[in-house]
């Protein structure tokens, strides 16, 4: 296969949001065949999971514990990928600060993970010459065989596959049903919108439900309050604990940043 034969995607918020939608709704609708996956991660994602901001000072005995502890998030999110039957290449995303040994640590922590490759991605810094590893990791595994699967079939329940994501997907031991999603549920399937697939609505903070619960949280139950029918865009949306429907924006907005200096310039842009 050539190079220009590749298309290349990209999800967003990680393996249990933007991918497993990519895939359940995405894929089921084009008929598409994902071939691999890459998963980004970096030093100070996997230190905040291990309960140590990045940016933070610490002795380094803590860093490397952190990233260690840290390292059970990476795991959970390479065993999604194993879950649709595919090959993985860990990107580690170089950022400033980040040493050799903590890089070296992380991708032996994702290969020890079930990690197809794992990779330094310096593109950021270095352009092309700096993410050429990644690429040739990520052509060799889209060669790899594979098994691609979609969590649930069309002819399973409403509840059916929503269970299927929160236990297969987010590591739930189960899901709790509100009345109000019961209801709904009732209504849809009472309506013929049972075959739809469904798009759910979560915290991107954490592979659960509570986005103050970091890591790899188990022994976790999935409330889901509603659901809505986007019957236009052909899918139910199940939503899960306190996410709201619109757009979340970051606690402490950019623009926050930016200001003219004494000389006239605008700072704080970049």
């Amino acid at each position: 296969m050539k190079l220009g034969d590749y298309v290349v995607t990209e999800s967003g918020f990680g393996s249990d949001m933007g991918m497993e939608k990519f895939f359940d709704v995405v894929c089921r609708a084009g008929r598409l065949r994902p071939s691999a996956v890459v998963l980004v991660v970096t030093v100070r994602a996997l230190k905040h999971h291990g309960g140590l901001e990045g940016e933070r000072p610490a002795e380094h005995r803590q860093e490397v514990a952190a990233i260690e502890a840290g390292a059970a998030n990476l795991r959970r999110h390479l065993g999604i990928v194993r879950e649709f039957g595919l090959p993985c290449v860990v990107a580690v995303n170089r950022r400033p600060g980040d040493s050799e040994e903590e890089l070296t640590l992380v991708r032996r922590l994702a290969l020890a993970g079930g990690a197809f490759a794992a990779e330094v991605n310096e593109g950021f810094e270095r352009g092309g010459e700096g993410a050429t590893a990644l690429a040739g990791a990520v052509v060799e595994a889209t060669e790899q065989p594979s098994d691609f699967s979609f969590i649930y079939d069309d002819s399973d329940s409403i509840a059916e596959k929503i269970h299927a994501v929160a236990t297969r997907v987010y590591g739930a031991e189960g899901v709790f049903l509100h009345p109000a999603a019961e209801q709904r549920i009732g209504e849809f399937e009472a309506a013929g919108l049972g075959g739809l697939p469904i798009c759910m609505a979560k915290t991107p903070l954490s592979l659960s439900g509570d986005p103050k619960l970091l890591g790899a949280p188990a022994d976790f139950t999935l409330e889901v309050r509603d659901l809505r029918a986007y019957t236009g865009a052909g899918w139910l949306v199940p939503l899960c604990g306190d996410i709201q429907q619109m757009p979340g924006l970051g606690r402490a907005p950019a623009a926050l940043n930016v200001d003219i200096d004494s000389e006239g310039r605008t700072v704080g842009l970049f």
